[in-house]
């Protein structure tokens, strides 16, 4: 399976679950990905004392991209584990959510980057 069909598959059902996304949908996507986090920084201070650095955020999102892989793999019977499809679409979203909260922690707009990217990567072809 090619990435594309993966991500048709997986991603865009999370994208596109109840309505079309549109820019408010995604401003709303980002709000709650950020109101999430904050309530995880609130439970990183209650047990640890202090919330989360960047650079663990960026670890912890680079652990759950490794975990896509995984699923992946089981998803392509290349990799024996159970349960994988319901985990391989929690972890896609995961993921997304991950890169909100790390382009908001490095002070990038998540929207414009990836308007930037889409743009630069269609005038490649």
């Amino acid at each position: 399976m090619l990435l594309t069909d993966t991500c048709q598959q997986f991603v865009l059902p999370l994208l596109f679950k109840n309505k079309m996304m549109d820019q408010n949908n995604l401003d709303k996507i980002i709000e709650r990905s950020l109101e999430i986090r904050k309530k995880y920084h609130e439970l990183e201070i209650q047990q640890n004392g202090s919330e989360w650095t960047l650079e663990q955020d960026a670890l912890a999102y680079l652990t759950d991209a490794g975990l896509v892989g995984r699923n992946v793999m089981s998803h392509e019977k290349t990799w024996s584990k159970q349960n994988s499809e319901a985990e391989l679409e929690h972890k896609l979203g995961e993921n997304i959510w991950w890169l909100i909260v790390l382009a908001d922690r490095t002070g990038i707009d998540i929207k414009e980057a990836l308007n930037k990217f889409l743009t630069k990567t269609e005038n490649l072809f």
